[in-house]
């Protein structure tokens, strides 16, 4: 163009890949219909549903295994991070679902996959970009649907328990928890149960 070899062109804007989270009224809408719609691919539901209340990426949820659904006392845990995060019923009801019917399991190296979601290469898991796209053809937006989950999740909990418990680094969280105006956002870690001691009048007056 500006050696006169062509006409002008207007080249269109560059869109970012970034979008705004979910309100949580939507995010409690995709979780409920995850939830409760048996005409969608169960796989589908299962991952949707880890992405919708527990804030992770596909990367994350691809690599969990059936160790990380933990059964104790009647209880169902995740392990995402540490400690193990507790599962509510109707979530913990549908992993089992899909723990007991997955896809993939068929080829003879394939019937003992430790994976969550296994893949359709033997000993491996699902691919993460495949299970992204899985949970975008269904209307739920994975990151603004995270994105809505894990700032939900600091306004419920401190961010550092929250960190821990999600598998997310701790300034990340704590970020979150300033800009969603959490009534946990000043929360320090370590132990609180020591009272404060008390200055005698004057001291460390100068």
């Amino acid at each position: 163009m500006a050696s006169g070899l062509t006409r002008r062109l207007r080249l269109p804007a560059l869109e970012s890949g970034h979008r705004a989270p979910l309100s949580e009224q939507e995010r409690i809408t995709h979780l409920g219909w995850v939830l409760t719609d048996g005409g969608m691919p169960l796989r589908t539901r299962a991952a949707a549903a880890i992405v919708l209340l527990y804030a992770q990426p596909a990367s994350r949820i691809v690599r969990l295994t059936l160790d990380d659904v933990i059964r104790d006392d009647g209880e169902v845990l995740l392990r995402l991070g540490d400690p193990p995060i507790p599962v509510p019923e109707p979530v913990a009801d549908l992993l089992a679902d899909w723990i007991s019917s997955r896809t993939n399991m068929r080829t003879a190296t394939n019937r003992d996959s430790r994976w969550l979601f296994p893949g359709r290469r033997a000993g491996q898991p699902m691919g993460q970009d495949y299970l992204t796209a899985l949970i975008r053809e269904i209307g739920i937006p994975t990151t603004a649907g995270r994105s809505s989950a894990i700032r939900q999740q600091v306004l419920e909990m401190p961010s550092p328990v929250v960190a821990d418990a999600l598998g997310y680094h701790p300034v990340t969280t704590a970020r979150l928890a300033a800009q969603s105006a959490s009534t946990f956002s000043r929360y320090a870690p370590g132990d609180h149960s020591r009272p404060a001691l008390r200055r005698k009048p004057g001291e460390g007056e100068q």
